[in-house]
């Protein structure tokens, strides 16, 4: 098996449960902005690296020009918000743990049709994949990517700087792209395009498993996984929430779920995104070390 590299959990979700509101057109980003916000982003980190976390994601998912163009940033202020999310990270990350910076859709991460023309993300993701480069992140986590279209060129973007890319589709129940592109298709042009692994995330535990079955059939590997855990009973799937909304899924059944796909799967990656706290992180690292959950 080999060897597998423990991730974090879910920075936005995170926040939330600690009362910081995560709505538009800020979308949580306006935590970098104060002290007391720093303060409680870094101590996010840190708790993701008490429980054993291997690598912390900046907080930069949202930090494109065209989200914070539309907070009223200019590209010079956008630009130091990107650097800020990354030094907030390193200075939670002990000796030894990496740093990835995180590169989202541009758009609305659960709606493909608003996926821009080719020409504006190729500026965009070209713009994000420089500045999360010159502020030094160890790679770069290209995810919850809901078209191949843009999975490929933000994947190109981090390449092309010289950055390591590991790319992250969000998928449905069935195991296609939300876009209904199909996932192995995605995975392989992703990879011709330079991605080193191949993730989905932010996606049911059920459709995480479907997915990882998807790749492992067609032979794709290396893979990795961190599913959505948030209990969205009664809610609209794939609509944001100004609220906390809790795990639907415990800390032990998350682990033994996870432990048992990386086995399965010989995953490489593994961890949590959105409801997933600092236990679940805690709790797969017992569960990946061969402990208890």
């Amino acid at each position: 098996m080999p060897t597998t590299t423990l991730l974090d959990g879910g920075i936005a979700t995170e926040l939330q449960r600690h009362g910081w509101p995560v709505r538009a057109p800020w979308w949580g980003v306006d935590v970098l902005l104060t002290p007391a916000g720093r303060t409680l982003l870094g101590e996010v980190h840190r708790r993701y690296a008490d429980a054993g976390a291997e690598v912390l994601s900046a907080h930069t998912f949202r930090t494109n020009l065209r989200n914070l163009r539309r907070a009223g940033l200019a590209d010079d202020d956008a630009a130091r918000l990107v650097h800020t999310a990354v030094g907030v990270a390193r200075a939670a990350a002990p000796s030894g743990v990496r740093v990835a910076g995180s590169i989202a859709p541009v758009e609305d991460c659960y709606q493909p049709r608003l996926v821009p023309p080719d020409d504006e993300l190729r500026v965009e993701h070209r713009w994000l994949a420089r500045h999360l480069h010159d502020a030094g992140v160890d790679l770069v986590l290209v995810e919850t990517m809901n078209t191949l279209r843009e999975a490929v060129h933000a994947v190109e973007a981090v390449t092309a700087c010289g950055m390591t890319a590991w790319v992250s589709f969000v998928c449905t129940e069935q195991g296609t792209l939300l876009s209904g592109e199909p996932l192995d298709l995605a995975a392989r042009t992703a990879q011709r395009a330079g991605a080193r692994t191949v993730l989905v995330n932010c996606t049911t535990p059920t459709g995480t498993g479907v997915a990882l079955r998807m790749l492992a059939d067609a032979g794709i590997g290396p893979v990795g996984a961190y599913p959505n855990l948030e209990d969205r009973s009664g809610l609209p799937a794939y609509t944001p929430v100004d609220r906390h909304v809790p795990a639907g899924t415990g800390t032990t059944r998350f682990a033994a779920g996870l432990a048992a796909w990386r086995a399965e799967f010989d995953l490489v990656a593994v961890g949590g995104c959105c409801g997933a706290t600092p236990a679940h992180v805690a709790a797969l690292n017992r569960a990946v070390a061969g402990g208890t959950t």
